[in-house]
């Protein structure tokens, strides 16, 4: 009778772990076999890693139980204590192969989406890129069988040499961050299902006019030519997971060190090819000054100050470019209670349960700042 584990190609020494108790805990029930009889494991799979291991019995056995620990060969204890669940194939002397444990566990630790797809779980990976490749292969044409669509690998950056094995196996990349590498495989035929990376990004300009209509302008370190001299309201960039009117009011705060409170989105642009073929939405707020003392921002600011409006708007680039000129025209007319921008309203969505910022604009009778729009 031969016993064996399903065939898995040679690994290194390096690659395998110390099996010991494992096997004997798993096959305590295998105590009466047969003098003679060959025992060839390959490879078991234990939470996403593969392991290796050879050895027999013998007929000058004085005993026929299972091998103990020191007849398996060690390379390391990883996995030591782990339980490990294997499927073994034997002949039963019919000569037909028998499936003692009917599941073959050699799939990457994932869950499902909500899609269809399967998101790989970037905390439990094998710990080599052979290892890596060979049960990523086997995740793959297990996946495939099962129909499912797209699969999303996450490679933390201190995997980063798992990286051109999923490229490889047909992996492409999908976006990257500071932390981590994202990989998309796509199993159906046909195009590609899956959503792209983000395709924005968003900036702010704070608007912030005092009491003595002035208003609050900046000069930065770092300019175009063209802008030489040219004095600015104070922008900047959205940070992940902060609202529009919050940015806004914490980006006029790091560059001037004047606290202020949201009061409307007056306009937005939307433009394309911006950064890296990406595209761009400026958002322009206008913002009420809860205080006036002015403290640059050395790293990324010249120089700032309260500057009189009419003298902001008659500088040539504002006068010269039509986009600068109607943003400024517009500002005016909302201080002129002409015009009525956008204010945000908390709300929360029974599609997701999630609170959002939804910007509308509303004239109510106690609406003060806004007589008509």
């Amino acid at each position: 009778m031969e016993m064996r584990l399903f065939e898995s190609k040679a690994m290194s020494a390096s690659e395998t772990v110390q099996l010991g108790r494992m096997y004997s805990n798993q096959f305590a029930g295998f105590r009466h076999i047969t003098a003679g009889a060959k025992f060839s494991p390959q490879f078991c799979s234990c939470r996403g890693i593969l392991l290796k291991a050879s050895y027999s019995s013998h007929p000058s056995s004085s005993k026929n139980n299972f091998p103990s620990s020191n007849a398996i060969g060690s390379v390391g204890d990883k996995l030591a204590g782990e339980t490990c669940l294997f499927q073994i194939i034997g002949t039963n002397g019919t000569g037909k192969r028998q499936n003692l444990f009917p599941r073959e566990i050699t799939v990457l630790d994932a869950f499902d989406d909500e899609y269809g797809g399967v998101i790989v779980d970037p905390e439990r990976l094998p710990a080599t890129p052979n290892a890596f490749g060979y049960i990523l292969h086997s995740s793959l044409s297990h996946w495939k069988m099962e129909g499912k669509k797209g699969i999303w690998l996450k490679l933390p950056v201190e995997r980063a040499e798992l990286v051109p094995v999923a490229i490889k196996e047909g992996f492409e990349y999908h976006h990257a961050e500071r932390g981590y590498v994202m990989l998309t495989y796509w199993i159906p035929e046909g195009p590609c299902m899956l959503p792209a990376n983000a395709s924005h990004q968003v900036g702010i300009g704070g608007f912030v006019i005092n009491e003595n209509n002035e208003v609050l302008v900046v000069q930065e370190k770092h300019y175009a030519p063209a802008c030489a001299g040219f004095w600015k309201i104070p922008t900047g960039f959205i940070l992940e997971s902060e609202e529009i009117f919050t940015g806004a009011v914490r980006e006029v705060k790091e560059e001037t060190g004047i606290d202020t409170e949201f009061v409307e989105v007056i306009a937005f642009r939307h433009a394309h090819n911006v950064a890296f073929e990406k595209s761009d939405l400026f958002f322009i707020c206008m913002l009420r000054p809860l205080s006036t003392e002015i403290t640059v921002d050395d790293l990324e600011i010249e120089a700032a100050k309260w500057m009189p409006l009419d003298e902001f708007v008659e500088q040539p680039l504002i006068q010269e470019d039509s986009m600068f000129k109607k943003i400024i025209s517009i500002c005016i007319a909302r201080l002129g209670k002409r015009y009525c921008g956008l204010s945000s309203h908390q709300v929360v969505s029974k599609f997701d349960g999630r609170l959002s910022s939804l910007y509308y604009n509303v004239v109510e009778a106690q609406d003060f700042n806004c007589s008509s729009c």
